[in-house]
């Protein structure tokens, strides 16, 4: 079954309207590169749109009614947003999920050194990635520095034009002979990853012939810029990303190219979807959470209780009221759309894919019934029943859709948050956009796709109900 190229589709209205809601798509990615810097962005764009902190609303002993917004955050990596129905929530939710993490370097609690006159920082990966793309990039610095006394200094370093940048050297090509005949995985090992940062001696001293005079350096430009000393490493969330912002691919700009699509790409739509939906009949909610790339797993990760324990405050609130057997009956009876990105077919790499059931860039938004891996192993997998639900809610909008599978069945795989949500026996598909070059420092979509999934989520929303 072939599927509509979606820009073929568009009216001169919608193709302003793609655009339109691309360029604020592209502002979230560049401005939120890490899990607390998107927490913030979106917090700061939701109590505009009038929504409420849950922990205020408790504060106040509100009582919540249908149209009300509220909105929890944990930890300040995780966040989760209702807009109440006019059901009571124990007839189920309607639910998008995504995840704000991605594939990056964090440095170490222990990572400042020098060697031959050159100061590192030491980093260990987080996800999966290849490491031999990240080096000789520019990079940025981004995260937060916990001390002692209480304080938190904010460290976004790398951005502005005036910012410096870091980089991951590589051996040039005139003597790479041995390194070029190793495998990918191995020709950057992991321990090969640290940043250089510094090259400059410490000149404040008299005697400039002592030891390890370029991280003296570097600490004391940290000391004076951040009020920060070397120990303050050990309560410090420094992640090192790609500098610079997403940018318009292609002399047609219909594509972007950003650092973290995977998966703010979802979690942007999901949002927005949540903000433009009206007089919902179910409640709507959308969760956007922490640390998927390694397993869902931590306090802010979707294995944690965080949003049953939301979910149970929102109703201790409401005229419904709580107790743990609704609790039990709203999640059961919700349906999920677990927003997470697909691989988007790739024309040079055409080997990798089953072309039949691939993803395709302007396709539409992406369906696959199942993830995991060779023999569907971690996977959840939807009901049809709940499939033929969803596809006659995007058909009636007139909303392009495709299904995929992640790769060839001997050769691909991957997980999503899907599996855990369906623990609570809710029905759960996963649901996305296709990505190019996903996990890599820069990774591409197309425009088309991102409006597309944001008209489903919206439809979703307002009409699911199996």
């Amino acid at each position: 079954m072939e599927r509509k190229n979606v820009w073929k589709t568009y009216s001169k209205k919608q193709l302003k309207e793609t655009d339109k809601f691309a360029k604020g798509y592209m502002e979230f990615l560049s401005q939120g590169k890490t899990e607390r810097e998107c927490v913030n962005y979106i917090v700061n764009l939701v109590e505009e749109e009038g929504y409420v902190e849950l922990a205020q609303a408790m504060k106040d002993g509100k009582n919540l009614k249908p149209g009300d917004k509220v909105y929890a955050v944990w930890m300040n990596k995780s966040i989760v947003l209702f807009q109440l129905g006019t059901e009571p929530m124990e007839k189920g939710l309607n639910i998008l999920g995504a995840h704000i993490d991605s594939p990056r370097m964090d440095v170490k609690q222990n990572p400042l050194y020098e060697d031959s006159d050159i100061a590192y920082l030491d980093t260990h990966y987080y996800g999966g990635v290849k490491k031999y793309q990240w080096v000789t990039l520019p990079l940025a610095i981004h995260g937060v520095v916990a001390k002692k006394d209480g304080t938190t200094i904010e460290i976004n370093i790398g951005e502005d034009e005036d910012d410096p940048v870091f980089f991951v050297s590589d051996l040039l090509i005139h003597l790479s002979q041995e390194q070029l005949e190793k495998k990918a995985a191995k020709v950057i090992e992991g321990e090969a990853l640290d940043i250089v940062i510094g090259n400059m001696p410490f000149l404040g001293d008299k005697d400039k012939e002592g030891k390890e005079l370029v991280k003296k350096n570097i600490l004391n430009i940290l000391k004076q810029q951040y009020d920060m000393e070397e120990e303050d490493f050990l309560s410090a969330e420094l992640e090192v990303v790609p500098a610079g912002k997403a940018r318009e691919a292609g002399f047609d700009r219909s594509m972007i190219l950003g650092y973290g699509h995977d998966d703010r790409v979802c979690a942007y739509p999901s949002l927005m979807a949540l903000l433009e939906a009206k007089d919902l009949k179910r409640t709507g909610c959308c969760i956007l959470v922490d640390k998927e790339e390694i397993g869902s797993v931590g306090a802010t990760g979707m294995q944690s209780k965080f949003f049953e324990n939301m979910v149970a405050e929102v109703m201790s609130l409401t005229e419904d009221g709580y107790s743990d057997m609704k609790l039990r009956r709203a999640l059961a009876n919700s349906d999920m759309l677990s927003s997470d990105v697909s691989a988007g077919f790739d024309p040079s790499y055409a080997s990798a894919f089953e072309k039949k059931n691939a993803a395709f860039l302007g396709r539409g938004m992406v369906f696959n019934k199942f993830t995991g891996a060779r023999g569907k192993s971690g996977s959840n997998d939807a009901n049809a029943e709940y499939i033929a639900h969803i596809r006659n809610i995007l058909e009636e909008q007139d909303i392009q859709y495709q299904t995929a599978e992640l790769g060839k069945v001997d050769l691909g795989g991957g997980g999503t948050i899907a599996y855990i949500l369906a623990l609570y026996g809710m029905n759960v598909i996963d649901c996305g956009i296709a990505v190019l070059n996903m996990h890599a420092p820069w990774e591409a979509i197309s425009k088309a796709d991102l409006y597309e999934t944001k008209r489903g989520y919206v439809a979703f929303l307002e009409k699911a109900c199996l």
